[in-house]
């Protein structure tokens, strides 16, 4: 008889849930979440729900998740850094997750934001900052050396749109990634078996905000558009993955 594959999901949130839709036909879900009324629609959509809150100190009373060891693979959302990337300090709450995952053999994602690189004007690859040199990356690593460790860009798609949102410097190149690119090379490094590998997930095409707002809105650009600023380069994810984007160029997310 076929037998599903197990998948965890650790902070299911907003990409924590299009991942598990995209992945809960291959994979039995298990996901965690910090409320009771996000288990009961977990529950109601198939999937085996876990409360749990990993609070910014240290929790006595944290046990290993008993489902850990019967997973295949483990994706962990849950922020483990300050916006943009600043060091706030987090030790506590990493020792939090790290005591819940246990000893963890399996496959391991940790989503981590390009928000590690520096705002310089130039273009960055993962060798411009390695994981090892993270505070928000290294800590798992340290325990866990076989984690894929993916940088995303800004999240959009669905009702996650530019034009949605109150912005400044509209001349500002963006860096954005389509959630449904997310869980496509989520889904192509499991079926890889992929180990240890740290990508930055962010579309190749880097327009300007206003340029994004004025697709997204269907006015016409005219403006110049700079190809000074700071960008993140995905061309290591296209080289070794093989990767096309379903939605390369962030002028058209919202299509």
């Amino acid at each position: 008889m076929f037998k599903m594959k197990k998948l965890g999901i650790i902070g299911c949130g907003w990409l924590g849930n299009k991942i598990a839709e995209r992945l809960s036909n291959q994979y039995d879900i298990y996901a965690t979440t910090t409320t009771e009324a996000k288990v009961e629609e977990f529950h109601s959509k198939g999937y085996h729900a876990t409360m749990v809150n990993f609070a910014n100190e240290l929790d006595a009373e944290m046990k290993e998740w008993e489902a850990a060891s019967d997973l295949d693979a483990i994706i962990i959302s849950v922020p483990f850094s300050g916006i943009r990337g600043a060091q706030i300090p987090m030790n506590d709450k990493r020792e939090n997750l790290l005591k819940f995952i246990g000893d963890f053999k399996g496959q391991l994602f940790l989503t981590s934001s390009t928000g590690v690189y520096a705002q310089e004007e130039k273009e960055f690859t993962e060798d411009d900052q390695p994981a090892k040199d993270v505070e928000s990356e290294s800590f798992i690593l340290e325990k866990f050396p076989q984690t894929n460790i993916l940088r995303l860009a800004g999240l959009m798609g669905d009702q996650r749109l530019l034009k949605n949102y109150d912005l400044s410097n509209l001349n500002q190149l963006v860096n954005h990634i389509h959630y449904a690119d997310i869980c496509s090379v989520i889904e192509k490094m499991l079926n890889n078996q992929s180990q240890s590998k740290v990508y930055n997930v962010v579309a190749p095409v880097h327009p300007n905000k206003q340029e994004v707002i004025n697709a997204q809105k269907d006015l016409p650009y005219d403006g110049e558009r700079t190809t000074v600023g700071r960008t993140i380069s995905p061309v290591k994810l296209i080289k070794e993955l093989d990767f096309k984007f379903q939605y390369p160029d962030p002028r058209y997310f919202h299509l």
